[in-house]
């Protein structure tokens, strides 16, 4: 199995930036695909974005496309999320996710077999 471990959430205000780092430790880290995910209070985890096992193919969720890009480095084993323009709308606790069994991409948590801790982000005046 692999052991994911978030960094780089903090408070920002709106317009600002951050970058997620997920560092994976275990297994090989190319043979997962990598996802980002986020929770707010009292709502469900909502999927982010997605990039395959070696980088070449990137999904988003609409409300983030053209303002977070996703990232890997299979030799440092680290998923990115740079974050730019950030919302108020964009504060949650962001959680990355590995899968071993999908092919591609995927947008859906369940297909995700391991998860880090999480890391807070929030933006605010």
């Amino acid at each position: 199995q692999v052991h994911l471990v978030e960094s780089g959430g903090g408070s920002v205000q709106p317009g600002g930036s951050l970058k997620l780092s997920c560092a994976a430790s275990g297994r090989t880290f190319s043979n997962y695909v990598m996802g980002w995910f986020r929770q707010s209070p009292g709502k469900e985890r909502d999927f982010v974005a997605t990039i395959d096992r070696i980088g070449h193919s990137t999904k988003y969720v609409d409300s983030v496309e053209g303002r977070f890009t996703i990232s890997r480095d299979n030799v440092k084993n680290i998923v990115y999320l740079q974050m730019d323009t950030l919302k108020p709308e964009d504060t949650a606790v962001y959680y990355c996710a590995a899968s071993e069994r999908v092919i591609g991409t995927s947008m859906f948590s369940s297909r995700y077999d391991f998860w880090g801790q999480g890391t807070q982000v929030t933006v605010s005046s």
